[in-house]
């Protein structure tokens, strides 16, 4: 989540926010927060039309879900534990929702096999009524047996 949603939230000014943080850096590793480079900003601009008069002066940061949790520590507001609380169970229901996804996803690819070996299966069935026909079709000229009298057409 970016900074300014998570102050937006919390009910302070990203300003606020930021500076809460930068002064309990130690608490925030990379993998909790990461600032998003100019590159990263130009692109998330261009997904969702902003326009580029005024706007940001800073690159904004992006928190994990961890770096959220570590927020409810840094900012101290009843606000910001409920909201902390709030964002934690969205994440375990997104969480959760990728889990079952996930499991659904396995059980379509296995489906999928099955379902191809029938296909190669029914190829293969075919293929040998194929020959059977053809072969009924021609039938090979088998040799007479029985008696035969010399001079006698039949």
């Amino acid at each position: 989540m970016l900074d300014r949603d998570l102050a937006k939230l919390y009910g302070v000014q990203t300003k606020r926010l930021n500076e809460a943080v930068k002064r309990n850096l130690h608490r925030f590793p990379d993998d909790f927060m990461f600032e998003l480079t100019q590159n990263e900003l130009e692109n998330l601009r261009s997904q969702i039309a902003t326009s580029r008069w005024g706007g940001v002066r800073y690159l904004p940061m992006a928190f994990t879900e961890h770096g959220v949790l570590m927020l409810s520590s840094v900012l101290h507001s009843d606000k910001a534990i409920e909201v902390n609380i709030q964002i934690m169970r969205i994440f375990t229901r997104i969480r959760q929702m990728f889990m079952d996804n996930t499991e659904l996803r396995l059980e379509v690819e296995k489906i999928k096999k099955k379902v191809d070996n029938h296909d190669k299966n029914i190829e293969l069935v075919f293929q040998y009524l194929d020959e059977l026909l053809t072969k009924k079709e021609k039938p090979k000229k088998q040799k007479e047996i029985g008696f035969k009298i010399k001079g006698i057409k039949k």
